[in-house]
């Protein structure tokens, strides 16, 4: 079974709350949301412990935001990220900005 995440941005986000699990025959995959860069980089460490395999950022995440959530991981899941360029969710804004 793959043991996948998905991490979102938002202010007030917290790593142990908001959390939830989604389990298929295939997939289970963890959703958590961070308020910022360092709470991912906390988070992502501890997902990797848990096997978590593959882990994708919201478009929330900056270039820098990918940067430090893929040196966190070293090399021990694959980070791919869905992209824009200003996110609707931050004011039009990029993480890089807000983070």
């Amino acid at each position: 079974m793959l043991k996948a995440a998905f991490i979102f941005v938002a202010p007030e986000a917290n790593s142990k709350q908001h959390r939830s699990v989604v389990t298929t025959p295939a997939v289970e995959l963890t959703v958590v949301g961070v308020s910022d860069y360092q709470s991912a980089v906390v988070a992502v460490k501890e997902l990797v412990e848990q096997g978590i395999v593959a882990i994708e950022l919201c478009g929330g995440f900056g270039h820098e935001g990918v940067a430090a959530v893929k040196k966190a991981v070293n090399k021990k899941a694959a980070v791919g990220v869905v992209r824009f360029d200003v996110h609707p969710g931050l004011d039009g804004k990029s993480g890089d900005d807000v983070f």
